[in-house]
């Protein structure tokens, strides 16, 4: 019986891909806005309905250049329940994370906890689309507004999500998307930033390229963030799969939640009113004192069955060496971040998965 993995990359056909490398083989251009990179970058916007894409060797990056490029000083405020790299990358830009606690019922940043936290060195927020899951823009945007901050998305997870038709990367000053392998939209490795200010994109395009200005110049401090060809070409050829890819991640999602529905303890999340979702993630919560068993116990037993499964967010970031000694950081500030660590368990899902491990997995949650 082979090992079930939480998530696996969705890869097109190897001989469809073929055609592309020749392409590259033959130009010898490897990286540095080639054909591919440009193609992508257009057909990109336009599949997302953006004005402007800016492609990044990983959303990582692609992060630290949006902050250095929205010129951020001083504090930010975001979300412990995330993945390390939003903190880290406010850390490596040398500001200060601000950790604010989250919403029962989304696990996204709690937009009515945001003001109390704001200091005259508040500079910015950057919520996080949790599992794809859209923040509450509209109350951000009026945050924003009254306190003259800048509002910058982690949307790693939201590739594709739309509210009442409208993208929603499209909401705050920048959002950032992740291609690593484990997204819903992978290019291997890969991340973009997206804005509807052409000066910020050129801005973002400079600064990624060692801030040159021409070749003999270069205006301050820039990285090497450039997305190559290689990863550029295979988005171009994912575009034509992502919309069944997505697909069949919603019958997956569906499935679980209705084999799951009966099941004393275990809880999950719905679908948004007038949101296109992605389905890339399907977490559950574990409530031991329902289901019997831990969320920790859970996880092992699941392994046991060679069923990879992730405690997805945890530790929480709050919680880390690094951070904990912040005052944002205490778990009294955190009590729904902190509850919802400790239950969270991302079941497997991908578009590959087939029925009938989705149902062994269903099985065993319920006959454990």
């Amino acid at each position: 019986m082979n090992d079930i993995f939480v998530t696996q990359p969705s890869l097109p056909v190897l001989s469809d891909f073929i055609p592309y490398l020749e392409k590259i083989w033959k130009s010898k251009n490897l990286t540095n806005n080639g054909i591919f990179h440009t193609q992508f970058e257009e057909a990109l916007a336009e599949y997302l309905g953006v004005k402007y894409v800016s492609l990044f060797c990983n959303g990582t990056i692609a992060l630290l250049v949006g902050l250095r490029a929205l010129e951020i000083e001083g504090e930010v405020i975001t979300t412990p329940f995330t993945f390390v790299a939003t903190a880290h990358a406010i850390k490596w830009a040398k500001l200060t994370p601000v950790f604010c606690d989250i919403e029962n019922e989304t696990y996204n940043i709690n937009s009515d906890k945001i003001e109390p936290l704001i200091t005259e060195k508040t500079k910015a927020i950057m919520p996080v689309h949790v599992y794809g899951n859209p923040c509450n823009i509209e109350k951000f945007d009026n945050i924003a507004r009254k306190n003259k901050l800048k509002v910058f998305y982690d949307a790693a997870h939201a590739f594709g999500v739309k509210k009442d038709n409208y993208s929603i990367l499209n909401c705050g000053d920048l959002s950032m998307l992740s291609f690593h392998a484990t997204k819903i939209f992978n290019t291997f490795e890969g991340g973009a930033l997206i804005t509807n200010n052409f000066k910020l994109k050129q801005k973002i395009d400079k600064l990624k390229n060692f801030a040159f200005e021409n070749e003999a110049t270069i205006s301050g401090l820039g990285i090497n963030g450039k997305m190559n060809e290689f990863q550029a070409a295979l988005g171009c050829l994912q575009l034509k799969y992502i919309a069944g890819n997505i697909e069949k991640c919603k019958i997956i999602t569906e499935f679980y939640r209705k084999q799951l529905n009966y099941v004393s303890g275990i809880s999950f999340l719905s679908d948004m009113q007038n949101i296109n979702h992605n389905y890339s993630y399907f977490p559950i919560l574990v409530d031991e004192k329902k289901y019997g068993i831990s969320r920790d116990i859970l996880y092992k037993r699941l392994k046991e069955y060679k069923i990879m499964s992730r405690k997805y967010f945890y530790p929480l970031v709050s919680n880390l060496e690094i951070y904990k000694e912040l005052p944002s950081a205490s778990i009294e500030n955190l009590p729904v971040a902190n509850k919802k660590a400790e239950q969270v368990l991302c079941l497997p899902i991908y578009p590959d998965l087939d029925i009938k491990e989705i149902e062994r997995i269903v099985s065993i949650i319920t006959k454990i």
